[in-house]
Parts: structure tokens; C-alpha cells; sequence
């Protein structure tokens, strides 16, 4: 039994082995060329109509996906309460190769019956004219002088899509995400305006550079935290990586590209670095121009992460308004391949997360707009949501399987016991005028 034991042990480990080694391949796949965005696999199918009337409903909580073509207008149904604030956010995935321009996008708003405009944003390619992931999202807020969208019921998402006569003209994937935000404790219920004062001074760059290879979208994205990290990023590619950020709490960062000796080509917004904040609406986005040595390009200073700054005119500041995974994107330009080859350039990533964390806002429990001790842990390995889902699934296996092994064993002990002890009832007096030992000896069971 104890063999027995041991084997199922190995081969529990020989799994999880063999989850690591897929993960680390699929990672190493990625490092060597662009691969395709990477849906979440729980994403329910759904189809967006042009009339609201027939349009399919979101749940909160929930991922989507979708399609759109060039100037469709599709429409998405929300059926909200007159209390809680509702976020929808749409990721735009063009087809790999796809020609974009300038102005091609998105935008998208959410609408009460009477088609009165709760929210909107645009996510545009601009001077990075390259296909890449672009995010966008809306909002419907119940807050402290805000009159406008308050009552119950029926409201409407609208995603629209906005293409150039010389761009192409197939289909965008679309990622839906549809999330409600936490009622919030009465002081901070009162709040009406942004904070004035922070601090706007870039920290000392971190050193010590480790390797992390970046995800294939929002979904897979790489867990960071402060340090500089190193990748490789082919053009044509995105890699993705998240940073938990809380509540009092500032993000910092920064992408080097590194030198090549292949050309010295003078290519304008050859990389595009973009963060957005924990239910993908778009934050802050900044390109680097690139001949052949060494750029970098780092995001604007952003204040800390706050619930007021929800109040503030500025999208970038605004969009600062809770706490969780802030997502970071780098993506190389595709001409890049034309002047300086087809392989990955190495990539350095520089993150701080600077101050301490605030007490939450919310009156209950934060979900994803909020930092637990799990988040730091993944943030520390560097483990993505799937790749940390699998590890609690082995972990789960892992003991179900040590405790069905330890039930058996105890059973089998006592069914063997139980068996010798009635043979030795059953035997006639005097048979041999010796029991047989319960444990061990010639007919040893074990």
C-alpha cells in the first residue's frame, strides 16, 4: 500500500510538473513571435444587434465575446438598480495583419431608454498606426451630484466602430467585461471632488533586472510588481502584464527597448505603451520613435489610486477611481521587422508602486477593486490569473488525492484485521494449537 501510495504521490507531481512545463512552453512560444490574442476561455458567444430592441442582455460579472464590423453600430442591454454604479468595457481585437489608420476604433457609451448618454470613450490606434488590442469603457455611476442616469431599469450599451475607407475591412473581435462597483461607507458617499495635491515626482528606477515573459491579453497578462522586469517582444507583437495597485497607492512605469546592430532605420512610434486600470477602461498611453539604439519611454506621473479622483475633468486622472490589477500593454510595430528581422528584441519593463495602503471606500467586501494577500502572492511569483487558477486545482487535487490514499489505507487496515480475526474464530480448537500472528509472518497481506 505504502508503493501504492508513493506511486499516486508521483504521479500527482509528475502533473503539476506537466502543467509548469506546458505554461513555461506556451510562454517561450510566445517570446519567439507574435501569437493570437488570447480570448478568455469562459467568454459566453454573444451577438451584438443594430436595433436596442433586440438586443442581447449582460450579466455583471461576466466576460463576453463578440464581433463587429467596419461602421456597425451593435447594441449590448443592461437591466440596472437605482443604487449601483454599473462599468462596461470593450476590448478591440483586429485581425493579425489588419491595416489600420490614425482615427479607426471604438466607442463605447452606455445609454438610458430615452437614449440619453450616460458615458462614452474612444479608443483610437492614433500615431501608432499598427493593429493591436485597444480598450475602452463606459459607466453608469449613482454618486453625490450626479442627477443624470439614476433611475432603474433598462439602459443600453453601444459599441461602435469607426474605420478608414483605405483600412481593412474584416471583422474586430470584441471582449465584453460588464462590472458593478461596491456601495460605498457614507463619508465617502458625500465626496464631490477630486483631490488637488499629489505628488507628480517619479521614484528612483528600480534595478535588478528578472525575467517575466509577458501574456497574449488582458486575460493571460503577467503578474508584476516593483522591479525591472525583462522580455522579449517581436514586431507585430503585444505582451501583457498586470500590477496590483491600492487604494493611497501610485504607479509608476517605463519600457526600454534595447539596441539592435541590424539597422539604424529611423522608425516614428515604433512602440506603444498603454495602461489601463481594473475594468480596462483606458488610462494613460505614450510611443517611442526607434533607430536601432537603445529608447525608452515611460507614462506620464498619475496620482494615487483614489475613489474622488472619479471627480476630477482629466480621463486619465478619472479613470484613477479604485483600486486592483492595473493592466500594462507594449506593442512593437510590425514595420519594425522590415528594417531590423523578425526576432524578438529584448524588453525591459521598470514598475514602482509607491506609498502605503489606504483603507477601502466600500462598506463591504471589495472584489476586484480591491489588493488581497493572494494578489501580492501572484504578483511576487509572477503567476497570471490562469496560471494561479491551475495551481489551486493541482493544490486541490494534490490533497483529494493524499486524503482518498490515507481513507483507503485506514479501510484496508481494518478489513484486513476484521478478516483474520473471524478466520481465527472460525478455525476448529486445536488446529495446529497456534493462532497465526495478526501482523507479519509467511501470510503477511501488507
Amino acid at each position: 500500500m505504502k508503493r501504492q501510495r508513493d506511486r499516486g504521490r508521483t504521479a500527482l507531481a509528475s502533473i503539476a510538473a506537466m502543467c509548469a512545463m506546458v505554461a513555461l512552453a506556451g510562454q517561450a512560444h510566445a517570446a519567439d513571435g507574435p501569437a493570437p490574442y488570447a480570448f478568455d476561455p469562459e467568454a459566453a458567444k454573444v451577438r451584438g444587434t443594430e436595433t436596442n430592441a433586440e438586443a442581447p442582455e449582460l450579466t455583471s460579472g461576466s466576460v463576453y465575446r463578440s464581433a463587429i464590423k467596419p461602421g456597425q453600430k451593435l447594441y449590448y442591454r443592461l437591466n440596472l438598480d437605482a443604487e449601483t454604479s454599473a462599468y462596461v468595457s470593450a476590448v478591440a481585437v483586429p485581425g493579425a495583419g489588419s491595416k489600420v489608420a490614425y482615427g479607426d476604433g471604438i466607442t463605447v457609451s452606455i445609454r438610458d431608454v430615452d437614449d440619453t448618454r450616460c458615458s462614452s470613450e474612444d479608443a483610437v490606434f492614433g500615431p501608432a498606426e499598427f493593429a493591436r488590442p485597444i480598450a475602452a469603457y463606459a459607466h453608469r455611476v449613482v454618486e453625490k451630484g450626479n442627477s443624470v442616469c439614476r433611475e432603474a431599469g433598462e439602459y443600453n450599451v453601444l459599441v461602435e466602430r469607426k474605420s478608414n475607407a483605405a483600412s481593412s475591412s474584416g471583422e474586430w473581435g470584441l471582449e465584453l467585461r460588464y462590472e458593478s462597483e461596491p456601495a460605498v461607507k457614507a463619508a465617502d458617499a458625500q465626496a464631490t471632488e477630486a483631490p488637488e495635491n499629489w505628488s507628480s515626482a517619479s521614484p528612483v528606477p528600480p534595478t535588478g533586472q528578472r525575467k517575466r515573459a509577458g501574456g497574449n491579453s488582458f486575460h493571460e497578462a503577467t503578474s508584476l510588481g516593483t522591479g525591472e522586469w525583462h522580455d522579449r517582444i517581436a514586431p507585430g507583437q503585444t505582451r501583457f502584464y498586470r500590477v496590483p495597485v491600492d487604494w493611497g497607492q501610485q504607479i509608476f512605469a517605463s519600457a526600454v527597448l534595447s539596441n539592435s546592430s541590424r539597422s539604424t532605420e529611423y522608425l516614428g512610434n515604433a512602440l506603444a505603451l498603454s495602461l489601463e486600470n481594473p475594468v480596462l477602461g483606458h488610462v494613460e498611453g505614450e510611443t517611442l520613435s526607434y533607430s536601432g539604439k537603445t529608447a525608452s519611454v515611460a507614462l506620464e506621473p498619475l496620482p494615487p489610486v483614489d475613489y474622488r479622483n472619479r471627480f476630477d475633468s482629466a480621463s486619465d486622472v478619472s479613470a484613477m477611481r479604485f483600486a486592483g490589477w492595473y493592466h500594462l500593454s507594449v506593442t512593437l510595430s510590425p514595420k519594425v521587422a522590415t528594417f531590423y528581422g523578425d526576432q524578438a528584441i529584448p524588453l525591459r519593463l521598470k514598475v514602482s508602486v509607491r506609498n502605503d495602503p489606504k483603507t477601502s471606500p466600500y462598506a463591504g467586501a471589495a472584489g476586484i477593486f480591491g489588493v488581497s494577500e493572494e494578489d501580492k502572492e501572484m504578483a511576487a511569483s509572477g503567476q497570471s490569473a490562469p496560471q494561479a487558477a491551475r495551481s489551486g486545482t493541482m493544490e486541490l487535487v494534490a490533497v483529494a488525492g493524499i486524503g482518498s490514499g490515507t481513507v483507503l489505507l485506514l479501510g484496508l487496515g481494518a478489513w484486513t484485521l476484521l478478516a483474520r480475526r473471524r478466520a481465527v474464530a472460525a478455525a476448529p480448537p486445536g488446529a495446529g494449537g497456534q493462532q497465526q500472528p495478526p501482523y507479519g509472518g509467511p501470510h503477511r497481506s501488507w
